[in-house]
């Protein structure tokens, strides 16, 4: 009997643990690339980075409870993504054309027109 909890609480022999550790390790290297990073292009891979260290967690939660509700928002996180890549990359290009430069320093006084 001790047997089948065991293998019911794992993925094989990995545990829900060492998903989440990865999940937050990744989460907290974009965190810290984001805030210590100026380069507008880092920044926004770091912001990839932590939406993808969610859907890790979200994976691992969603297989480790044996529900899919997990995975299907996975799909959500994944389009999200795809859509604020696509604006974050029109926008670098658009900022970059006006000031020659990717640091977001540069673009600290923004003000209205």
């Amino acid at each position: 009997m001790m047997h089948l909890l065991a293998q019911t609480d794992s993925f094989g022999s990995v545990e829900l643990g060492h998903y989440l550790m990865t999940s937050s390790v990744l989460f907290v290297i974009g965190l810290i690339g984001f805030l210590t990073r100026r380069n507008m292009i880092v920044m926004f891979l770091c912001t990839e980075l932590m939406f993808q260290a969610a859907a890790i967690a979200m994976i691992a939660f969603s297989r480790f409870h044996h529900d899919l509700s997990g995975q299907v928002f996975v799909i959500f996180i994944l389009t999200i993504a795809a859509a604020e890549a696509a604006l974050a990359l029109s926008l670098v290009v658009l900022l970059y054309r006006r000031k020659e430069t990717l640091s977001a320093e540069a673009w600290s006084e923004l003000r209205e027109t």
